[in-house]
């Protein structure tokens, strides 16, 4: 089980690296993406409420991997995965108010729930 949740961990942690700092760091490139995907549709997110998801993933990501791994209070890694869990929630809500799928925001749910489960 540990070597599966390490896994999961890992893996999460690469998803909200990338999807974290394209929020955080790429706005504009984001916009434009989202544009071209659904013109008649714009983004509801203001840029500093794109920003604030985007530094939460990112710190989110670190908090899965770095406390374990370093022995330095690994009571964040579950508290950590618990944000993030706390925002995929959220952001599969804002995907069905758009009429869009969540199905992404679900499984990073499912895995999130199990790096909380297994490490508590």
């Amino acid at each position: 089980m540990n070597l599966g949740l390490w896994i999961v961990q890992g893996l999460l942690c690469a998803f909200f690296l990338m999807a974290g700092g394209m929020k955080a760091f790429a706005h504009e490139k984001l916009k434009k993406i989202g544009e071209a995907k659904s013109p008649n549709q714009s983004s509801t997110l203001s840029k500093g409420l794109l920003t604030f998801i985007g530094i939460s993933e990112l710190a989110g990501a670190a908090g899965l991997i770095v406390p374990m791994s370093t022995g330095i209070a690994p009571v964040l890694t579950p508290l950590a995965a618990l944000g993030l869990a706390i925002i995929t929630l959220l952001a599969s809500i804002y995907h069905l108010r758009r009429k869009e799928s969540p199905l992404l925001a679900i499984v990073l749910l499912l895995l999130t729930s199990f790096v909380v489960y297994g490490r508590v």
